[in-house]
Formats: structure tokens, sequence, C-alpha cells
């Protein structure tokens, strides 16, 4: 994000409200188009609320699931079957509860192979599905990018100060840092192409973060972030204060 007018900034009363508006514009926008709807998904507390809304009624029996791919933004390197697994979570709030085929659900590898292979194993996915291994701005492998933003001001796993952050030629990256443990990440290019990138930011511990990240400080990772197409900053009350109508 070059510049902090160049995201749309959406404020909400709450999480919950924020929750229901965002599943409200992903299904507007996965119905609106036709043919293969690509979502990149956010792990993290916050974007639970939404999964589960997406998985209840109205949109449990109205969202197109049977042409919607869901992929992960990162993940962390433990067993799928892990408290912490990001896979784990979005399984558990929604895809368990709707009636997706397993085809059209792209995890994360990180059973029974090691990180390098991972890695490369989630690179092929999404160039396959994509179809050509070099990225076209004018054709993005997603249509919506769903991410968060840490406190330190990293967004998937893209931490400061990491080798990661320069990466341009690979999608996907492994990640190991002292403080993240041993991740693994989708790199600016690939998070980048995207129709839509919406940040969900909510909490009044993210504030001073938000502060930097809204005015486009790009000593923070997440405000580095140039999208193929349009971004959005979802927020609640709380984490904007009141600088913001």
């Amino acid at each position: 994000m070059t510049d902090s007018f160049e995201a749309k900034l959406t404020i909400f009363a709450d999480l919950e409200a924020l929750s229901i508006s965002v599943a409200g514009w992903i299904f507007d926008l996965a119905t609106a188009k036709e043919g293969v709807f690509a979502i990149c998904l956010s792990g993290g507390s916050t974007p639970k609320r939404l999964y589960e809304h997406l998985a209840a009624p109205p949109f449990h029996d109205t969202f197109p699931w049977s042409r919607t791919h869901f992929f992960w933004g990162d993940e962390r390197f433990v067993p799928s079957s892990d408290i912490s697994s990001n896979y784990r979570m979005v399984k558990e709030s929604l895809l368990a509860q709707v009636p997706i085929p397993d085809k059209n659900i792209h995890p994360i590898p990180t059973d029974g192979i090691s990180l390098a292979a991972a890695s490369a194993a989630y690179e092929r996915d999404l160039k396959s599905f994509y179809g050509t291994k070099r990225l076209d701005s004018a054709r993005p492998i997603f249509d919506v990018t769903l991410l968060g933003l840490g406190l330190d001001g990293h967004t998937a796993s893209l931490f400061p100060g990491s080798p990661v952050l320069a990466e341009k030629t690979h999608w996907v990256a492994p990640v190991i840092g002292p403080k993240s443990g041993a991740r693994i990440t989708l790199t600016y290019p690939a998070l980048e192409s995207s129709r839509h990138v919406a940040f969900l930011i909510e909490g009044t511990d993210k504030q001073t973060i938000f502060e930097r990240f809204h005015r486009g400080d790009h000593d923070i990772p997440a405000a580095r972030l140039s999208p193929a197409g349009e971004l959005r900053v979802f927020a609640d009350r709380m984490v904007v204060g009141e600088s913001y109508s």
C-alpha cells in the first residue's frame, strides 16, 4: 500500500457487525462472477466469526460452494489436527459445515512432509490452479484475499526483518523465525495477485499499528502490499478510535 488513501476504509461498531457485512460482501462478489471463484483465507481469531457467518443461513444454502476454491495465505508448520492450525480453524468453522467438494479445498500441506517440500508443493498447487508459471496482473489468481494485521505489522507470515519480504520469484516460501516458529507463507507476488484484498482488523490493541499501517508506513510488512485490484480495510471502531468518521 503505497499511499493510505489507496485503501477504502469501512468502519463497524464491533466485530460482529464487521463479520456480517464482510460475509455479504464476499457473497455478492461470488454470485456476481461466472465460473470459478477463488478465495485466499486468513487465519487468526478475527476472521473466524466471518467464516461462521458464511457457514450459516442464508449463505449456507445460497453461496456458490461448488465453484468456489479455498486457499490459505499462510500456515503454521504443525499437523493439520493441531489446535493452532489455520486449516483446522477454517475447517471447523466453515468447510465442514457447507457442501463444498473436497477438490475445491487447497490446504497448505504440513503432515508427513518437510518444510521446504511443503512450500514447493503448495507453489505447484497454486500454479496448477492458475494454469501458468508466470503471474499476469491482468489475470489475478484470487478473486478475494483476506488478511490480518499483527501487532508488529506482519500480515500472512510476512514478518518485519524477514528475508521473505524480498522474495519476488517464488509464490510460496518457508519462514523460520525465533518469534514465529516454522511457517509457510504466500509471498508478496502471490498475495498481490487478487482482484480484491481485504484487511480485517479489530481491537484496541491494534490502534497504534493501525495508525502506521493506514498512513502507509513501509517499515511494516502489511503496508508494503500493492495488490493488482481493489484494496479494502474493514475495521471496528475500537481499532480506529475517534480519529476516523
